[in-house]
């Protein structure tokens, strides 16, 4: 677990710091090359790839047709080869339709080639309710998709998380899918020009406090700070702690901090059934059953399938209020 202060003055947006990962790694590698629906001549449909196709060329950056199971088994394909490949997704929502290739064959190839055949290819693009884009459109892959060995899962709550862990996520020799947030694209944080990677499997502490562990990834992690400012103003303090990486998964750092706290609430936005959150409470109570003083405690989306409508789809995802009355329910508050 990382305490680090980021020194820097230079705000930029999440997706120009998506763009800045992949930038310095193409130029760094020439194995490395992305492909897509609409990263080239359309800049990105997020334009999250802009101007890359004016510094690399066709050759690098590469639109695909629509037909996730074909550009993914490619990607596949060209990894085994020796090549790079950063797969976009313009949703996670659509990678549904090349499930075989990204669950069934690229996590599973070192082993079932005993070794002969690595897979070192990143799959990226956008998770979870990105502002009334329905039931079909919404997915968080995250519940899903982790249950699988062999790849390694990443999900940035921030700009500095997104361009630290994307670099280290391409220089990986193993399969990477990588999830990030269409609400978060605009976002602006501190990110150094310097070069920096994050390794995975390690948290970071977003802020210290006595009285209940907060555990959360990805966009969900700055509704937990928004909770823990309102709870110090009744005086009670929380860690906030960012997994950045949920394969693999930091659960001594949560442990740490569940033996100081007692207490323990896990804030994802995957549906409550076999989700992350579920895992990580039980390994929790698999490891720290002794110090927890209350029971654990789940925010997630709730059990249903993602709404339309903007005040539905708002009361459906996990957000300050329950987070707050998850806390306070712990403390025997509620």
């Amino acid at each position: 677990m990382t305490t680090a202060m980021i020194e820097t003055t230079r705000q930029i947006q999440y997706r120009e710091a998506l763009r800045e990962a992949m930038s310095e790694e193409m130029r760094a590698d020439k194995r490395v090359f992305l492909l897509g629906e609409e990263v080239a001549e359309y800049n990105g449909a997020y334009k999250i790839s802009q101007g890359m196709l004016d510094e690399f060329g066709p050759k690098r950056i590469i639109d695909s047709p629509i037909s996730e199971n074909g550009f993914a088994g490619l990607g596949i394909a060209a990894a085994m080869h020796g090549l790079r490949p950063i797969i976009e997704f313009m949703s996670w929502s659509f990678s549904l339709v090349a499930a075989d290739q990204i669950l069934n064959n690229a996590p599973k190839m070192l082993y079932m080639s005993g070794g002969q055949w690595g897979c070192p290819i990143v799959f990226r693009g956008n998770d979870g309710a990105g502002g009334q884009l329905a039931s079909t459109h919404s997915w968080c892959v995250e519940g899903l998709f982790a249950n699988v060995p062999g790849m390694h899962m990443a999900i940035p709550s921030c700009p500095y998380d997104a361009k630290g862990l994307l670099k280290t996520a391409i220089r990986c020799n193993d399969p990477v899918f990588f999830l990030e947030s269409e609400r978060m694209l605009g976002d602006k944080g501190p990110v150094p020009e310097e070069e920096y990677t994050i390794p995975f499997g390690e948290a970071i502490l977003r802020a210290e406090g006595d009285d209940c562990t907060l555990v959360s990834f990805g966009r969900p992690v700055n509704f937990c700070i928004e909770a823990m400012v309102e709870l110090a103003k009744e005086e009670i303090s929380c860690d906030v702690l960012d997994m950045r990486t949920i394969r693999p998964l930091d659960i001594d750092s949560i442990v740490r901090s569940v033996k100081k706290t007692g207490r323990l609430v896990v804030v994802d936005q995957s549906w409550p059934f076999a989700s992350p959150a579920t895992e990580v409470i039980t390994q929790v109570c698999e490891r720290a059953f002794d110090y927890l003083d209350h029971q654990p405690v789940r925010v997630n989306s709730d059990d249903v399938p993602t709404p339309y409508a903007k005040e539905l789809e708002q009361a459906y995802l996990p957000h300050k209020g329950k987070i707050i009355e998850a806390v306070k329910s712990t403390l025997g508050l509620v």
